[in-house]
């Protein structure tokens, strides 16, 4: 069901994507960058990748607790309406630890990463952030409220968020502004400038950041990202890099018990014998944004059909998931989770990706061909050939790119 609802959202998130890139690229071309926009939506796919790994492990434990532990029963009209607010208040407790605890911050940073502000940075989400959130919304289950209910209103507030996340609309009416999370209150969200930081947690309802003293107006325009920048358009270092750098801090930490605090901590914590709780830096509008790019036009364009070629391929993955065999779930997976780690290399011109994207080519071909051979056999023919083609025409169009500007460029910066 969850699969077959992503399959179905995935074209109407790509088509506003579309959407509002046509319609600000005249006035505002600065919106997007191909480069940080793919990123974004490759995180996105590595996310719905591991989503799916560990969904049925949430909802098992939802449903233990709501079979065996509830104390009320609530259902129909009233049950959407409460379970409406009762997510999004527990989606403002939730993500306010994603802000406020290093352990928590470690997965949600991957979304405030992008230095842009568009809809694509909406669908850039980390692999295991719900799975540490998910606990925020356990208690919901104490009401009797059913898996379906709960995922719809879970959809809702989904696709709430995803439209604020523009500078598209400036601000709604003074009502909405009040009550509802806005793209205006958002994008403070985003930023990085101080009184900005760690303020407008709510999903859908402002009113919980005024409760709860987090609240900022907009005030000037934000400078988007985190305070480090990431400096990458790797998917899995994005992941990981900040628990890569707790792990670095914290091997100074002289101190076992300072080492576990840091855990819980707040973000820039350190002991205060190696200075305290380190300042929240001033913006500096002088820096660059990351912009590594592949070096001619039509390499991008190659990375950019890979991307659809990428998402034709998660769509096809999600609506077989559950008849697929273990094998080909696994080498599925694999296949679409080296797909995006590749075409990020492309654009930073890493070294090693000129053979690496042969190879992923290959693999792509063979494993899709052995799959509809054993499964689909009678659609076997009817895909080797267009497949020999498509592969064909890919390793002709990647070769003649990757010249040697590419590669001298790549082994003197990217090595």
């Amino acid at each position: 069901m969850e699969q077959l609802s992503t399959v179905i959202a995935i074209p109407i998130f790509l088509l506003f994507i579309i959407v509002e890139y046509f319609g600000t690229r005249k006035k505002h071309p600065e919106y997007y960058r191909l480069n940080d926009a793919l990123t974004n939506l490759n995180i996105g796919v590595s996310h719905l990748l591991f989503k799916l790994l560990t969904t049925g492990m949430m909802l098992g434990a939802y449903v233990l607790v709501l079979e065996n532990f509830a104390v009320l029963h609530l259902s129909g009209i009233l049950a959407y309406v409460v379970v409406l607010v009762l997510f999004d208040f527990c989606f403002y407790w939730a993500h306010r630890f994603g802000h406020e605890v290093n352990l928590f911050w470690g997965a949600h940073v991957v979304h405030h990463q992008s230095e842009e502000y568009n809809l694509t940075v909406a669908l850039r989400q980390s692999w295991i952030h719900s799975l540490l959130a998910f606990i925020f919304f356990l208690p919901i289950a104490f009401l009797g409220v059913d898996v379906l209910t709960l995922g719809i209103c879970a959809s809702i507030n989904s696709f709430f968020q995803f439209w604020i996340h523009t500078k598209a609309i400036d601000r709604m009416p003074k009502w909405f502004e009040v009550i509802f999370n806005t793209p205006s209150h958002h994008r403070v969200h985003h930023g990085v400038n101080p009184k900005y930081i760690d303020k407008n947690h709510a999903g859908m309802f402002i009113i919980w950041d005024k409760m709860f003293g987090t609240y900022q107006e907009e005030i000037e325009e934000p400078t988007y990202g985190v305070t480090t920048q990431l400096q990458s358009w790797n998917p899995a270092w994005a992941n990981i890099e900040y628990y890569v750098t707790m792990f670095r801090n914290a091997k100074a930490f002289p101190k076992v018990s300072d080492k576990l605090k840091y855990l819980v901590a707040k973000p820039g914590w350190q002991p205060a014998e190696l200075g305290g709780q380190i300042p929240i830096p001033e913006v500096d509008y002088n820096k660059p944004k990351y912009d590594a790019k592949a070096p001619s036009k039509s390499l991008n364009i190659y990375v950019l059909v890979q991307f659809a070629f990428i998402i034709v391929g998660l769509s096809a993955y999600l609506y077989n998931y559950e008849k697929l065999s273990t094998f080909y779930t696994v080498i599925f997976f694999s296949v679409l989770m080296l797909s995006t780690v590749i075409c990020s290399a492309i654009l930073e011109q890493k070294t090693w990706v000129k053979y690496a994207e042969y190879a992923r080519l290959l693999i792509a071909f063979i494993a899709l061909n052995s799959m509809y051979y054993i499964n689909y056999n009678g659609w076997f023919l009817m895909m080797l050939i267009p497949s020999i083609i498509l592969t064909a025409y890919f390793l002709v169009w990647y070769t003649l790119n990757i010249n040697n500007r590419f590669v001298l460029k790549g082994l003197a910066v990217r090595k």
